[in-house]
């Protein structure tokens, strides 16, 4: 599976992707929001050994590299997690800092979209967001999702229950907007 748009390509996430990915996710301070922030590039090891090789496996993650066209660079990573019935997609997005507000994330995403619907046919694609992840946010809105609901101290992370927030589309209403 590979995905191409004007500015980048892209393709499963890769063993030898370990160093690139471990230094963007480890950037405690960009990655503030995120559920995991890994300590050592052993952890990436963990992390990518329990990724699904297929795409539209039930229950599992897939993630896939975007890469930069231009440079070949790896400057991020976009996560799709299959519900057990195969009609919804939960997605995430993770961009290496020096790469934030140049479209990037909207690109990449709005591509991951588009394809879990018009190819894999899904009903629903959903993001769990932490409330004060304004850029997160801004992006799922500017793609069209919808805030469908507001959990407090519904998530268990790193010692602090926080605030979840739901946003989703339907395919009706993706497809009404191309």
């Amino acid at each position: 599976m590979q995905l191409i748009t004007k500015r980048l390509k892209l393709r499963p996430t890769l063993k030898g992707d370990k160093a690139a990915i471990f230094e963007y996710r480890s950037d405690s301070e960009t990655n503030r929001f995120q559920g995991w922030i890994p300590q050592s590039p052993d952890d990436i090891d963990l992390f990518i050994s329990k990724l699904s090789y297929e795409p539209n496996q039930p229950g599992s993650w897939f993630q896939i590299m975007i890469i930069e066209k231009k440079t070949g660079q790896i400057i991020g990573d976009l996560g799709m997690h299959f519900s057990d019935d195969l009609k919804q997609a939960e997605v995430g997005c993770t961009l290496n800092k020096i790469y934030h507000g140049k479209g990037f994330a909207t690109e990449a995403l709005s591509k991951v979209v588009d394809y879990l619907f018009n190819e894999l046919d899904k009903h629903r694609v959903f993001a769990s967001v932490h409330p004060q992840n304004s850029s997160s946010i801004n992006l799922l809105e500017r793609l069209g999702f919808r805030k469908e609901a507001h959990f407090v101290e519904s998530y268990y992370n790193n010692g602090i229950w926080e605030d979840d927030v739901i946003y989703a589309i339907l395919k009706c209403e993706w497809n009404a907007t191309l």
